[in-house]
This record gives C-alpha cells, structure tokens and sequence, in this order.
C-alpha cells in the first residue's frame, strides 16, 4: 500500500529521480521518459471518461490502474519479469493476463462495427477525439519504450500491453462513434 504524506521532496531538483530500486537517474533517461509517457496516457484516459458518459468506464478504469502496474513495472528496472510469490514484495510487472483481457475486449467491441474502407481521421463524436489522443500518446509511449529497451532489459509483457492498447482506443473510438458509422474518413489527396 501506499502512503504519501508529503507531496514533495526536492529529490528531483537536480533533475533527477529515483528509481523503485532507488538507484538515481535522470528526469531525461529513457526509461524515466517511457514511464512518464505512460502517465500522459492515463491522464487522456481520464479525460476521455468525462465525454464516454459511463459507456465503458469500467473497461476505461481497469485500464488506467493497469498503466499505473506499467509504469511501476518500468520504474522497476531487472531482468525479473515474472514475479517470484515468494518475494516478500515481488515487483510489480505487466503480465500476459492484462494483453489478453485488452484483445477480449477489443475483439468484443470489433463485432459491432462496420468494416474500414479507408483510414479515419482523428474525429466524429467528442468521446471518439479524445480516444484518438489517447491512442496517439500510447504510440509514443511505445516508441519510447522500445528505446528504453534497446539499453537496457525491459519486460517484453510491458511492450505488448502498450501495443496492444493503443488497439483497443482505437477500436473504442470507433465503437463511439456510432460503431463506426460516424468515423470521419481520409479522402486521399481530397485537397489537391
């Protein structure tokens, strides 16, 4: 459990934070960057839940306390990615259980709606716009995870997760927008 009872500490002053490990890094290292990135996207989910008026909450709730496990699992560094039960306080990592709800549910939501015949443009209904930054911030948050990756170990679980959600905002935009009716579509070269 965690309790805060102070909000600030001035340990990041110098620009640097800590770690769960408690090793020191710097606000700009990559792995900071990537768990950091993963915050803007809970945050835009927590926009999109005041426009989705409770349609999908529950999905949108379960999925901004999984990206608080990312980001704790990024915070984590190690190459211990399946946690130990043992462990009196093994680290908390994103497990193939949280991809496979998230492709459940995309697979759910995909039924309904009418197929793609172009790209869409980010749109439609107010709900639907929201979904699309989301997603588009959880793109970042992927490419800045693979970069994390390519200096140090991150769980390969943590990837999918990231990959796989941005799948599911874009298939929930969709389903708001009238299960894909009110998509606003890419008309190429429209404005030649």
């Amino acid at each position: 459990m965690v309790k805060l009872t102070k909000i600030y500490t001035r340990g990041g002053d110098a620009g640097e934070t800590s770690l769960v490990d408690g090793k020191r890094r710097r606000k700009d290292d990559a792995r900071i960057e990537a768990y950091g990135t993963v915050d803007e996207v809970n945050a835009a989910i927590g926009v999109v839940r005041l426009h989705t008026s409770g349609l999908y909450d529950d999905m949108l709730a379960r999925i901004q306390n999984d990206l608080f496990d990312l980001g704790a699992d990024l915070a984590t560094p190690g190459e211990d990615f399946i946690p130990n039960p043992d462990d009196e306080m093994p680290a908390l990592r994103i497990m193939a259980e949280q991809t496979k709800r998230l492709e459940e549910e995309i697979d759910a939501m995909n039924e309904n709606l009418s197929p793609l015949t172009s790209f869409i443009l980010p749109g439609g209904s107010e709900a639907a716009a929201h979904l699309h930054m989301a997603r588009t911030i959880a793109r970042r948050a992927e490419r800045l995870i693979i970069k994390a990756q390519d200096h140090e170990a991150i769980n390969p679980e943590a990837v999918k997760y990231i990959n796989r959600l941005s799948d599911h905002l874009f298939v929930m935009s969709r389903a708001t927008n009238q299960n894909g009716t009110a998509d606003v579509l890419w008309v190429p070269g429209a404005n030649r």
